[in-house]
């Protein structure tokens, strides 16, 4: 499996190289809240998109789509236009099947401002001002379903939600579409948008986020012994991955090979990671196993660093 696409939506850019600029120059993309409702709350920071997705998507299909699928959209096709395809895939477009074209983007929270934006307007407005469009937008396969629908993806079009952990799995479930035989191409990432007053509160409230109001900037600094939690952010990353073969057969550009992935759980706790890294060890290994890789070609290790 190959990567030919990517596609990002994030607090340092509103696409994949103005990002990747971004974080080569130290940018950070935190920054205090100007909000009225972020007065009073114990977390007045957070890394807002760098960009309104409303003023990149058409505003009837922008006000259709929540928050989360709006990144998760402008991001895929980002990805999907990189890999070299047009929008949607037919039987006529070269070189691709629908039949074996997947999308799979994850959500840890799904269109969480939706569902409460809307719960307002009942209590406030009554019933006959909500919107027809609530159910499909709060829905945490959402953004799957729509970037499915871009791209006419007729694979399968799945959800994967683990928390933090959404959009890694979502790749691994691409890796595996396309390992198995279901599909030559799929569309993976992960996307979340849950800058909010309650979801900010609640965890506020468990003590796992960064309360240094007065540094946005500095918040985040999950490897300093004066840690005090992690920074919510929002955005979306997408990649488009292709098996090998299908790739070099339209002579497709390639970024890097997805060799394969390793997972587990810890099954210790709700939030808590077990200890002794049991389970973190468990994966790398069991990803080592299956790849053939030797553990001496491993030069960089991505750590889920959150500073909780």
């Amino acid at each position: 499996m190959v990567v030919t696409g990517i596609g990002a939506f994030t607090p340092l850019g509103a696409d994949a190289a103005s990002t990747w600029e971004g974080l080569l120059a130290g940018r950070s993309g935190v920054r205090l809240l100007e909000e009225e409702w972020a007065a009073e709350l114990p977390v007045r920071i957070a890394a807002r998109a760098a960009v309104e997705p409303g003023e990149v998507l058409p505003r009837p299909l922008a006000r259709k789509l929540d928050r989360s699928a709006q990144f998760a959209l402008i991001a895929a096709r980002e990805a999907w236009a990189d890999a070299g395809f047009d929008a949607p895939a037919t039987e006529e477009s070269a070189g691709i099947d629908p039949d074996r074209l997947g999308a799979v983007v994850a959500s840890g929270i799904g269109g969480v401002t939706t569902l409460l934006d809307q719960y307002d307007v009942l209590k406030e407005k009554g019933v006959r001002r909500v919107s027809p469009h609530t159910v499909p937008m709060l829905m945490p396969n959402s953004p799957a379903a729509n970037v499915g629908l871009e791209i006419g993806a007729r694979a399968g079009v799945h959800t994967p939600v683990s928390a933090c952990a959404s959009g890694a799995e979502a790749i691994g479930y691409a890796i595996e579409m396309i390992r198995t035989g279901r599909a030559d191409i799929v569309v993976a990432g992960g996307t979340e948008a849950a800058i909010h007053p309650l979801p900010i509160v609640a965890f506020a409230n468990m003590m796992a986020m960064s309360k240094n109001n007065e540094e946005p900037q500095r918040a985040s600094r999950p490897y300093d012994k004066a840690r005090d939690g992690f920074v919510l952010g929002e955005g979306a990353g997408v990649v488009v991955l292709e098996s090998a073969e299908h790739a070099a057969a339209r002579g497709a550009r390639v970024y890097c090979e997805a060799v394969g992935q390793g997972l587990s759980s810890d099954a210790h706790h709700i939030a808590q990671p077990e200890p002794s890294g049991r389970g973190i060890s468990a994966a790398l290994t069991n990803l080592l196993e299956s790849t053939g890789l030797d553990r001496a070609s491993v030069v960089h290790v991505n750590a889920h660093a959150t500073s909780t």
